[in-house]
């Protein structure tokens, strides 16, 4: 999603320091008649957002790039050899982020159509379909190295339903990568706290030397998503 601690050399760009990009002063906006009290607060945090302004800086897709270069960099998740499939891959971010590093091939799918990135494959379509396992291990000449999943479903502000509903996607994500992860490969997927994601955890012990936690810098402090991180794979 691979080649744990592959090497370091040539990975392309590494995330520069959102912090200096930030220093500016605070912008707060006048309440608009056109606009929920949520939307003015949604756009004054992004005005307001070091992540966003260092990654239109950098010309990188989103915000969200960052937090899989974090997760790169803390567990080493992107080999120069890497064959990575990125679910649920739009605007492109991640998919973005390991072709800048160095995979050999990048796969992404989504229900949504994608801007084009060289150097990666971009696919609209649905990663449960039946036959979408094999279409993207032949247009990756093989098994994938690594699995990522940053998808989310939309928000309903109802904590417990939003939970049950990323829960769902993650889970159909792990099951995408077991049957599609070489051995050693690695798995990482996007989840909420709030205890179920714990029943995810049993069966991914069983098939990954290890399974950890992770909350990237770049993931906003009063988000409750979490990236659950499986490193090598051990087919059934």
């Amino acid at each position: 999603m691979t080649t744990p601690g592959g090497g370091r050399q040539g990975r392309g760009p590494t995330h520069a320091g959102p912090g200096q990009a930030a220093r500016t002063l605070t912008v707060t906006l006048r309440r608009s008649h056109g606009k929920t009290t949520a939307q003015q607060r949604w756009l004054e945090r992004q005005l307001n957002d070091p992540y966003v302004a260092a990654a239109r800086a950098q010309g990188l897709r989103s915000r969200a790039s960052f937090k899989l270069m974090e997760l790169d960099d803390r567990f080493k998740l992107l080999g120069r050899q890497a064959r990575v499939i990125d679910l649920g891959a739009a605007p492109g971010g991640w998919a973005q982020v390991c072709v800048q590093r160095g995979a050999a091939r990048v796969v992404g799918v989504d229900l949504l159509p994608i801007e084009p990135i060289a150097g990666a494959t971009l696919i609209e379509g649905d990663f449960t379909d039946d036959a979408m396992p094999a279409r993207l291990a032949a247009l990756m000449g093989g098994p994938a190295d690594l699995v990522l999943s940053d998808m989310a479903p939309n928000t309903t502000g109802h904590s417990a339903t939003d939970h049950i509903r990323i829960m769902g996607l993650a889970e159909l994500a792990l099951a995408f990568a077991l049957e599609t992860l070489a051995p050693g490969g690695s798995f990482v997927a996007k989840v909420f706290q709030g205890g179920s994601e714990k029943q995810m955890l049993a069966p991914m012990k069983q098939r990954f030397a290890t399974v950890k936690h992770a909350k990237p810098p770049a993931s906003r402090k009063e988000s409750s998503e979490l990236y659950v991180v499986a490193q090598g794979f051990r087919p059934a």
